[in-house]
């Protein structure tokens, strides 16, 4: 089975020590990882508001990107990268982290609209829709007025331990989605049990 073409990973987060193990950061948590796993090494660009990395899965190389301007301004370093390596948005991979989803939960699907995710809705303001996303449920407070607080703490660490698994099983996915295909990696992904301790 052909695998699908992906040439850029996106982990959405707010950069800083005070929001590095926030919940809003597991896109970071993400792309950190892939780096660790693959022998990438992140060079800053303040310049561009990024942190770039490069690794090779097999045949594959890949970009990682970190935008280092805040969620709510995400979308421009992601346009300029993808601009000046002439990525086309649908070889794009975004990891982000989902309200509407519990913790130990992790889905992959291409398109879509923001959900209320500022990360997202700045990308949508400067790309076209049609990039995947990967979503890493973080669960949800239970009212909206409670979301900003919520996303921006560090969940419990019984929490964190289904966001770092759910976190295994989306690297482990993402040879998959190369070699074999987005739909291959989202059954994986789909069919996982979750919502369990590790």
């Amino acid at each position: 089975m052909a695998g699908t073409a992906l040439k850029l990973i996106v982990g959405l987060g707010n950069p800083g020590p005070d929001y590095a193990r926030t919940r809003h950061n597991a896109g970071w948590w993400f792309v950190d990882a892939l780096a660790r796993h693959h022998g990438g090494t992140w060079k800053a660009d303040a310049r561009q508001h990024t942190e770039l990395a490069r690794v090779r899965l097999g045949a594959h190389e890949l970009w990682l990107l970190k935008p280092t301007a805040f969620m709510n301004c995400s979308g421009a370093p992601v346009a300029a990268v993808a601009n000046f390596y002439r990525i086309p948005v649908s070889e794009i991979l975004v990891v982000h982290d989902e309200l509407d989803l519990p913790p130990g939960t992790v889905r992959l699907k291409q398109g879509g609209g923001h959900g209320g995710h500022n990360g997202l809705r700045d990308l949508l303001a400067t790309l076209e829709p049609d990039f995947w996303r990967l979503r890493l449920g973080i669960g949800h407070p239970g009212h909206r007025d409670q979301v900003v607080n919520f996303v921006l703490q560090r969940a419990s660490a019984k929490e964190e331990a289904l966001i770092e698994a759910a976190i295994d099983a989306g690297l482990a996915a993402v040879p998959e989605f190369l070699e074999a295909g987005a739909q291959r990696a989202m059954n994986r992904l789909h069919e996982r049990k979750e919502d369990k301790e590790p």
